[in-house]
């Protein structure tokens, strides 16, 4: 297998030990022979610029779920792994524990990967019967009241009418999500093999506000019956929305490829981030 390849650096703007372990990760795989890019120049002044709509072979993130999510946007919806490297606290996204720099090179020279394609939600926003905009993500998509008054929305799923939610807004989100802001809002966790969507009303004035687990190939669609509100899709992709606006979420055909180097599983991420108490545990070591 040839070692050259074509590798995007996305790094967290703001840690230096990010920037510096990178700079270490490229040295090592251009003496391999690989092409090394990075979306911040300023960061790893030694790399090639990346330029929008540009492939590769994969994409590393060092830093948190955050720099994850920013380098998913940044690929657009290309089919590129994403490697992430945590660098800090430990999320959800990225390795539970830094591997070293050796076994790191060794692992993308020889692409030793495990992969795990995450869904994602997709949604269409329609005015006056046209389509406004359309959009992604692999957290979730959150509709939210606009200004201090709160959002009217009325909500339909699979074209049958559910509920009228006077509330701060809703979230509809992936496996992936279910365990950032849908579960700050006291949504469930779901394990991210599982094929589902999370729907979650935030503060919502009724008797019926609970967190539901929905099928993946159903349709939600939101009305907005408030004079403003707003969507916004993993807290970055923002778009205002006015009464009648009607927002279509479902099932995105395309899916986010995060990899791994060490065949970790869910539970242990969920351990490691709670610091879940399970000492004493008498079963097998990993």
């Amino acid at each position: 297998m040839s070692t050259h390849q074509s590798i995007l650096f996305v790094i967290h703007p703001t840690r230096t030990d990010a920037a510096q372990f990178a700079a270490q990760l490229q040295k090592e795989l251009a003496s391999s022979g690989s092409d090394v890019f990075a979306n911040n120049l300023s960061l790893l002044p030694t790399a090639k610029e990346h330029q929008p709509g540009q492939s590769y072979d994969l994409v590393v993130v060092l830093g948190g779920d955050g720099t994850i999510l920013r380098a998913a946007e940044l690929l657009g919806g290309q089919h590129i792994p994403i490697l992430g490297i945590n660098m800090g606290n430990v999320g959800f996204l990225a390795q539970v524990t830094q591997p070293t720099l050796q076994d790191l090179t060794s692992a993308i020279l020889h692409r030793r990967f495990h992969f795990e394609p995450r869904l994602t939600v997709r949604y269409d926003v329609f005015r006056n019967e046209e389509l406004l905009t359309s959009g992604w993500a692999l957290n979730e998509a959150s509709i939210e009241r606009g200004s201090n008054q709160m959002a009217e929305l009325f909500v339909q799923i699979d074209d049958r009418p559910l509920s009228r939610w006077g509330c701060d807004g809703v979230i509809c989100a992936t496996p992936t999500g279910s365990t950032a802001y849908a579960f700050s809002a006291g949504g469930p966790v779901v394990w991210p093999e599982v094929d589902a969507l999370v729907l979650l009303p935030l503060a919502a004035h009724a008797l019926f506000s609970r967190p539901m687990v929905i099928s993946p190939d159903s349709k939600i669609m939101v009305e907005i019956e408030s004079p403003t509100a707003e969507i916004t899709a993993d807290g970055m992709r923002r778009t205002s929305l006015l009464r009648g606006d009607r927002v279509v979420l479902t099932r995105s055909p395309e899916k986010i490829n995060l990899v791994y180097i060490q065949d970790g599983v869910f539970t242990d991420r969920l351990v490691a981030k709670f610091k879940l108490p399970v000492e004493g545990w008498r079963g097998e070591a990993q």
